[in-house]
């Protein structure tokens, strides 16, 4: 069992569609939170995080930052999405982390595919 395990609902995003990912922490000592970074390789764009565990996010934000105490049962689930239309293919890598006073401890990474 990993300390910390990202799954997305679908692995091909299409733009404009939610994406949707759930985080589960496994990790037996102590944590700050978690920090969920994402990068659409080969492109300048960035995904827009839309809510976790039901709550809207209002600005956009580069980086999610979901607080222990926002996790019950050491859970969260989030939504996003990629707002511009690509030209081709794109590998879309996310990266969610453990967070303990500014440093991380473990991660977990995956990769979905934009599709045109």
């Amino acid at each position: 069992m990993k300390d910390i395990e990202l799954k997305l609902e679908n692995s091909n995003i299409k733009p404009h569609e939610i994406i949707k990912a759930k985080i589960q922490v496994n990790y037996p000592g102590r944590y700050d939170g978690v920090v969920v970074n994402t990068q659409i390789l080969n492109s300048n764009q960035l995904i827009v995080y839309r809510s976790y565990n039901n709550k809207t996010i209002s600005q956009n934000v580069s980086r999610l930052f979901i607080n222990k105490n926002d996790m019950p049962q050491n859970s969260a689930e989030f939504t996003a999405s990629i707002e511009f239309e690509p030209k081709e293919t794109h590998d879309v890598k996310f990266r969610a982390s453990i967070i303990q006073e500014h440093k991380e401890i473990e991660s977990d990474i995956l990769f979905a595919k934009l599709i045109v």
